[in-house]
Formats: structure tokens, C-alpha cells, sequence
């Protein structure tokens, strides 16, 4: 599957750090004055990469114990100067580290985890011009750096099709409200993610009503797994879809992700459809969707265990199969909608 796009908005000065830095990203700009703009950034993104590894260093000799009595104003401020570099990939990196830190039981080994990520990926920047150009297009945006729209729309020819909209989910961390968008390609198969942002604590401009179907041209963000996209012309009005995209069992969705993370090794999760699952609460291992074909299940991510969407689930399943899309990743997976007699979007 694969998807991405964004709305984006003037160079408001009140907007967030992390908002300026996109907004610069679609300024419209002369050949040569880009071209210089954009190796003074790369420079800068370098920069910043190579003080975040010195700190990562610093981390490890200096031990876990200390880094969770200082809480998390070390890593906001590494994270504002990720900012400062241009890099909001990296700044966003940094505030998961100060937000792992310390919390639940495994806090040590989640940080580590999380430490040889954003070590590979520093790692990978300063290398970015001898990867190969699928991998290193995903290392830049990884760190930050996107492609405005005009060089999208000059690059590769747009991908039209009859997209079903699959969910639309907003999260923020209180600067910035970002709304995923998922949609799926009725006649390419593709799936596409479209990223809109709002300032502030305001709604996002793009939105989309889930269960329509909308005859589109698409714009990919290049990437080797590309994923996120520009929604671009649309040319009909959107319409009701009944028929959920093919899917799999529990087994295929966790082969794909697996041949997701082959090419990008700092992915978070996958979007997969399930076919023929059923929601099963555990007191022990949590919600779990069980193949009703078979022996087999997936957890669900355990951050959704308290959501009233859970309930949601089993209650437009009723105990029967169900198809449900969502996202497969490390934590398990996120439900997102369910088809009952209409596509049901979930509140997790």
C-alpha cells in the first residue's frame, strides 16, 4: 500500500518551529538560489546528525540512570537544536527519547532500541550520497527534508486512480495537530498516506469523509517503500464504496511489514487490510484479532487496550469475522476501521 500529502499554509511567525521549517520547504524559488539553499541545508542537517551521535555517545558512557534524573529537558533542548538545524525528523527522534526515558518497567531497553535507531539513521545521513537513491530519498525524509510539490509534479507523472478513503486520524503533540489520511488505489492497489498539519491546536484544511471513493491523481514522495503522497487534480466528485480492498490473514499482514522494514529500517508500521478476523479480548495478552480460518492471531497495540474503539470493533463484529484495515508495526497492530454493513471508522 502507499500514500502521503499535505495541506500547507503562508510563513505564519507564530507557527511552530517544526511548522516553519515545512512551510520553507514549498516557498516557491529560483533553480540556482534552491539548488545553493538546499546544500547550505544539507549542511546544516549534517551538523545537527553529527551533534545528535555525539550526545547519543554521551548517553551510553554516561549511563541510563543518570539520563532518567534528568528527565526530559535535555533532550527538548537537543531537540531544539535539531530545530535549529532544520532537521524536525531528528528533533521529533530526540522528544521520543525524552518521552521514553524513565517510563514503564522496560524504559532502559525501549531507549536503547530507540538510541541504535536514531544512531542508524544519523549514520545513514552522513552517508546519504553513497546510499542507493530509493534508500537515501527515505533517509532524507527521515530526518526532515521533504520535496515541495513542483518538483513532485516535475519528477514522476502523477498516479490516478479511484482512491478509497480508509481513515482519517488526528495526533499532535500540542504544537502541531497532524491528520494521516489513508487511502486505498481501487484499480493499482496502492495504498497512500496523506499528511496535513494544522498550528496551533487548529484542524488541518484537508479532509476527507471515510467510506467515499474519490477518482484522484496522486503525487509520491519518493522513498524506497513510497508511501506518503500529495493528493493533486481530483476529477469526479466523491462517491459511497461498499467493497472493502483485497486483503490478508494475520500472517501476510506481518510479512508485509517485514518486507517493509527490508527497505526501511525506521519504519514504524505498515497499513494492511485483515480479512476474516475476529476481535478477541484476553485478560492476559490484551485484544487480539484471531484468523477464523485458522490457528494464528495478532496482537493489537496495547496503547489502544483502554479505547472505546476496541469496543467498537466487537461490537460491528458480534463474534463473527469481520474485515478491519489498520496498522501492522512493532507494537502490534492499530485498528482503524472495520466494514459492518458500511466502512466504520474507529475511535483509537
Amino acid at each position: 500500500m502507499s500514500v502521503g500529502g499535505s495541506t500547507f499554509g503562508d510563513m505564519n511567525p507564530q507557527r511552530s518551529p517544526e511548522r516553519r521549517v515545512m512551510d520553507a520547504e514549498f516557498v516557491p524559488r529560483d533553480t540556482d538560489a534552491a539548488r545553493r539553499r538546499a546544500a547550505a541545508r544539507a549542511g546544516r542537517v549534517a551538523a545537527g546528525a553529527s551533534e545528535l551521535e555525539q550526545r547519543l555517545a554521551d548517553l551510553l558512557h554516561g549511563g541510563f540512570a543518570s539520563s532518567a534524573q534528568a528527565g526530559r529537558g535535555p533532550w527538548e533542548e537537543t531537540a531544539a537544536r535539531m530545530i535549529d538545524a532544520q532537521a524536525p525528523g531528528l528533533a521529533a527522534q530526540a522528544r521520543e527519547l525524552g518521552a521514553t526515558t524513565g517510563a514503564g518497567a522496560d524504559w532502559a531497553a525501549r531507549l536503547l532500541e530507540r538510541c541504535a535507531l536514531l544512531h542508524t539513521l544519523n549514520r545513514a545521513y552522513l552517508r546519504v550520497d553513497r546510499l542507493p537513491e530509493g534508500l537515501a530519498a527515505t533517509v532524507r525524509g527521515r530526518v526532515g527534508i521533504t520535496v515541495d510539490t513542483a518538483a513532485l509534479a516535475s519528477s514522476a507523472p502523477p498516479v490516478r486512480d479511484h482512491w478509497l478513503v480508509l481513515s482519517q486520524r488526528d495526533g499532535g503533540d500540542g504544537r502541531l495537530v497532524t491528520r494521516r489520511i489513508w487511502l486505498h488505489g481501487r484499480e493499482t492497489g496502492r495504498a497512500a498516506l496523506l499528511l496535513s498539519y494544522g498550528a496551533g491546536g487548529r484542524a488541518p484544511e484537508l479532509s476527507l469523509t471515510t467510506g467515499l471513493e474519490l477518482e484522484a491523481e496522486l503525487l509520491f514522495h519518493p522513498a524506497a517503500r513510497p508511501l506518503r503522497a500529495v493528493l493533486a487534480d481530483r476529477h469526479a466528485p466523491p462517491a459511497p464504496r461498499a467493497a472493502p480492498p483485497p486483503g490478508g490473514d494475520t500472517a501476510a499482514a506481518l510479512r508485509a511489514y517485514g518486507e517493509a522494514l527490508r527497505d526501511d529500517p525506521w519504519l514504524e508500521s505498515w497499513p494492511v487490510v485483515l480479512r476474516d478476523v475476529i476481535p478477541v479480548p484476553d485478560p492476559r495478552l490484551g485484544w487480539q484479532l484471531a484468523d477464523a480460518r485458522g490457528d494464528s492471531a495478532i496482537s493489537v497495540d496495547a496503547r489502544c487496550d483502554d479505547r472505546r474503539g476496541l469496543w467498537q470493533l466487537a461490537a460491528v463484529s458480534g463474534g463473527e469475522p469481520v474485515t478491519v484495515f489498520g496498522e501492522c508495526g512493532h507494537r502490534g497492530f492499530l485498528p482503524l476501521a472495520v466494514w459492518g454493513e458500511e466502512l466504520v471508522p474507529l475511535q483509537v
